[in-house]
């Protein structure tokens, strides 16, 4: 069986206010030929905090109150240019240029940050080295990538009570490629979240560790009860169907099928059927595509008139036990929408929906024989 590959669960949260007009934290500096204009300090968990002018000589100042820790960005003309974890209390200095030379001063968890991101800049331009410049480009690749993962695994580790850890196990060498790439690293993504835990028992990049740590073990749970399944190598679905006729996965299984984990009450979902999903099942539907779309509500009238309102043209089922559906554990669902895709009969991977860009690239690469 085939390697899982997850998409890096995202980092960024978009749902709790941030308040940046108390103060107990100062965060100053200077931008290096940015005199007299504007800069901008941006939280990965709620945007854009502040607009700041900077004076004659390129510095600049700012106040905010922090209940938790929090990642911050410094951006000039759109440009990312300095980094900080910002704690209660501090006092932090950077001194950056326009192109994000910078160093930071008064935060250790800043300073570590600022490591990170250098040692991982490194390893993007020696990737980038190798792809123009050696004759097997591959081999090199390989054998950096391999390095690379070894080295963030020893630091995350050796500092798994430090919130830089927290991006390192987020970290691409593609789309397609995570760093920490395997389900098995949801033990060591388990073991940092649960040192922070102790030390940020509130912190929401805490939390979203904790989660992607909790799915690669899940699939890791679910990677071994698959070796126990038996012949077909995956756990079976029956469930009703639109006409209350009860439908098995293992009878409609195409040369592709995408079992589809989804929330028929989400509008968002909902509109990622119409205006993703459905374009790329007709377009790959000839070529023997097929999606079971296991809807885990249960509200059964309305995940039925969700369906035909939106003609939903592939198999629809309906689990109304939700979230105490014994599905979720067998196929590691932590959140939706999730999908697993089954190719000529056996699991091949999983994905947590990230684009639509993704399937379709996927997809692609299946039934051009290149996967």
């Amino acid at each position: 069986m085939k390697s899982f590959k997850l998409a890096a669960a995202a980092v960024i949260l978009t749902t709790a206010v941030f308040s940046c007009t108390r103060s107990n934290t100062l965060i100053s500096g200077q931008v290096a030929d940015a005199a007299d204009t504007v800069v901008v300090l941006k939280s990965a968990r709620a945007g854009i905090c502040d607009t700041l002018k900077t004076g004659a000589d390129g510095g600049f100042s700012h106040k905010l109150t922090l209940s938790e820790p929090e990642f911050l960005y410094l951006y000039y003309g759109g440009r990312q240019v300095a980094s900080v974890i910002a704690l209660e209390g501090d006092i932090i200095k950077v001194y950056t240029d326009t192109l994000g030379a910078y160093r930071v001063e008064g935060s250790e968890e800043s300073v570590k940050l600022q490591k990170v991101e250098n040692a991982y800049n490194s390893f993007m331009r020696d990737i980038q080295s190798s792809l123009r410049t050696l004759p097997d480009p591959d081999k090199a690749i390989s054998r950096r990538y391999v390095e690379y993962y070894r080295d963030r695994v020893n630091y995350v580790m050796a500092n798994s009570k430090s919130l830089s850890a927290i991006p390192v196990f987020f970290q691409k060498v593609n789309e397609n490629l995570p760093v920490f790439d395997q389900p098995t690293d949801g033990l060591i993504m388990q073991s940092v979240a649960d040192s922070l835990k102790s030390l940020y028992p509130k912190s929401r990049y805490v939390d979203a560790l904790a989660k992607e740590a909790r799915q690669r073990m899940n699939i890791l749970d679910l990677q071994q009860k698959l070796r126990e399944a038996g012949e077909i190598g995956y756990y079976d679905i029956d469930l009703p169907g639109m006409e209350g006729t009860r439908v098995k996965l293992s009878e409609s299984l195409s040369k592709v099928t995408m079992l589809y984990f989804w929330d028929s009450s989400s509008s968002t979902q909902k509109i990622f059927n119409l205006d993703q999903l459905i374009p790329i099942y007709n377009e790959f539907a000839p070529r023997g595509f097929q999606i079971y779309a296991v809807s885990l509500v249960p509200d059964k009238g309305a995940w039925a008139s969700a369906v035909k309102t939106q003609n939903l043209p592939w198999i629809n089922v309906c689990d109304t036990r939700g979230v105490q559906s014994p599905y979720i554990g067998m196929y590691g669902v932590s959140s939706l929408p999730m999908a697993w895709f089954i190719v000529d009969g056996e699991i091949d991977s999983a994905d947590s929906m990230r684009t639509a860009d993704d399937i379709r690239a996927y997809l692609r690469k299946v039934f051009s024989g290149k996967r």
